[in-house]
């Protein structure tokens, strides 16, 4: 495996290696198994796997989040070539913004202003975009690689992608889940073991809301008020619960079709988000 951390490098690296397909799994490091099932689909569809490790500072609403956000990248480049990567592409900051930058990708509306656009502010998603964008143009993957987890981001790189012609295949994998059913993130190494336990609750309503549906409950009031229960019982510090179109964003009052319940909670210092898509009727 090689680590290269210039754009330059990596499309040298990646020169001669493009007939079988290359794919991109783009990370921040602090890796995990849910990274891991990136890489393993990565590498069942593709001759070459390239994986990005960047903490992108342009994302981050809070200086402290970023300055807390988990560095460790020797063990990340062990666990990806155990893995089966074949180049990791690291770059410094100024690598991806050098001296002078100036530009940035927007994606405009609902999709950006609404649930994590909102918490976050604006620019988040456009740091997102911009980041992905500067990403897909350095390694020319024929497909990249994301997780359910943040579907609202996902959701953004898929409308770039769509508007601007990006010649790339997107490939969303299931959200990758502990024994206990919560999602696997970068984050949960900085919750306390009691904040630990009390983070199940982020499983479990999400899980009594699609109980609800299974039920034939489509009101959306009613299936937000559920969820609630469950993770204000549980004493988290709820930011947003809502039920959206899992493409736009844009809420649903009554579930008609699939819609996505998606949320936010704080537990201590911690900040997490989950999802589950809602498919009545099993459409």
């Amino acid at each position: 495996m090689k680590v290269v951390r210039s754009i330059a490098e990596l499309r040298a690296a990646l020169a001669g290696r493009r007939d079988d397909g290359v794919g991109l799994v783009p990370t921040m490091g602090a890796l995990h198994e849910g990274h891991l099932s990136l890489v393993r689909a990565a590498r069942a569809e593709s001759g070459t796997v390239v994986m990005s490790i960047f903490v992108n500072p342009t994302q981050f609403d809070e200086p402290t989040d970023l300055a807390a956000y988990p560095r460790t990248e020797e063990a990340d480049v062990a666990r990806a070539a155990e893995a089966g990567v074949d180049i990791v592409f690291a770059p410094t900051a100024a690598e991806m913004y050098p001296r002078g930058f100036a530009s940035t990708v927007s994606v405009s509306g609902v999709l950006t202003e609404s649930l994590e656009g909102a918490q976050r502010g604006r620019a988040h998603f456009d740091g997102v975009a911009t980041v992905v964008l500067k990403l897909l143009l350095a390694a020319l993957p024929d497909t990249a690689y994301f997780g359910a987890k943040d579907a609202q981001q996902v959701a953004v790189v898929r409308r770039m992608v769509a508007d601007l012609g990006v010649p790339v295949a997107l490939r969303v994998c299931p959200t990758s889940r502990d024994v206990d059913g919560l999602a696997r993130s970068s984050r949960n190494v900085r919750l306390s073991a009691e904040e630990r336990a009390r983070a199940v609750a982020v499983p479990r309503a999400l899980d009594a809301v699609t109980d609800a549906v299974a039920r034939g409950i489509r009101d959306s009031t009613v299936l937000v008020a559920i969820a609630r229960d469950v993770l204000e019982a549980a004493d988290t510090a709820v930011e947003y619960v809502a039920i959206v179109h899992p493409d736009s964003f844009e809420s649903v009052a009554m579930i008609e079709g699939p819609a996505l319940v998606a949320l936010a909670v704080r537990l201590g210092d911690t900040r997490l988000i989950d999802n589950a898509l809602l498919t009545p009727g099993g459409a």
